[in-house]
């Protein structure tokens, strides 16, 4: 019970921080560096409680998937940052959220990652090409798209790769939260 209450701590301060993510970025184009941290403290915590309950294999691989995945993502996103095809706050955000989905979950992570970067971009030409929205807040993304910038907000598309990776993952499944007790 104790292990099942540290992972849905963990879970649930994750995922608000991938809404705090998606919501900076949307506002005003910065992930703060503290959302990576919390989202790694919150799975150090999970990951280590659970392995001290002997509950570890309901929701997690071993350590290492976790790590690899994580390094794969530090690795591609830091190559695309420095391509300038990503933000430093996004690779780190992204980097965060691969160490929960480990291997197993990196697949369904990057592809509803980049699906939601893709509707993102999409709706950033129509914004750039209609200009719906008469007074948008000053420097926020629909701002800066119908004023033609083209930077993606990456940070909502990650947030929403890590929902559908968490949820492929059967953080979510009520199977799993059984086997807890």
């Amino acid at each position: 019970m104790v292990g099942f209450l540290f992972f849905l701590f963990g879970l649930f301060v994750t995922l608000g921080m991938c809404f705090v993510a998606a919501r900076s970025d949307f506002r005003g184009f910065r992930i703060p560096n503290m959302v990576s941290v919390v989202i790694i403290g919150a799975f150090a915590l999970s990951f280590g409680i659970l392995t001290l309950t002997g509950q570890r294999e309901v929701f997690f691989r071993p350590l290492g998937t976790h790590l690899g995945a994580s390094f794969l993502v530090l690795m591609v996103t830091m190559a695309m940052f420095a391509l300038k095809q990503l933000g430093a706050g996004d690779s780190k955000f992204a980097t965060a959220v691969a160490l929960w989905v480990g291997l197993p979950g990196l697949v369904p992570f990057l592809f509803y990652m980049a699906l939601s970067g893709g509707v993102v971009a999409g709706i950033s030409l129509y914004l750039r090409k209609h200009k719906v929205v008469e007074n948008p807040k000053e420097g926020s993304w629909i701002d800066v798209a119908q004023k033609g910038g083209g930077s993606v907000r990456y940070g909502i598309a990650i947030a929403i790769g890590a929902w559908a990776a968490f949820l492929f993952q059967g953080y979510f499944t009520p199977a799993n939260w059984g086997k807890m007790f």
